[in-house]
């Protein structure tokens, strides 16, 4: 599952990274790393982009950058 899939409130541990250095240095100086948790905050109208939440910051990504993070549902909200 990718950091875009969650819903909001979902809670995830980061399981792997796939993308190129440079994104990969950017999201790292962000605290987006392999084990860290994140928490979906919201989602832009059109889904394009998203807020999240990673060691008490927020944090706003692209729907194509969560796409390349491979995560695991640690809490899961109903609809």
């Amino acid at each position: 599952m990718h950091l875009s899939d969650l819903k909001i409130g979902e809670k995830a541990e980061i399981v792997k990274i796939e993308t190129d250095s440079a994104l990969k240095q950017r999201l790292y100086s962000f605290g987006i790393v392999k084990g860290a948790i994140v928490t979906i905050e919201a989602y832009s109208l059109i889904k394009d982009t998203l807020q999240i939440l990673v060691s008490g910051t927020d944090i706003g990504l692209r729907k194509s950058e969560a796409e390349k993070i491979t995560v695991k549902v640690l809490e899961s909200v109903d609809e």
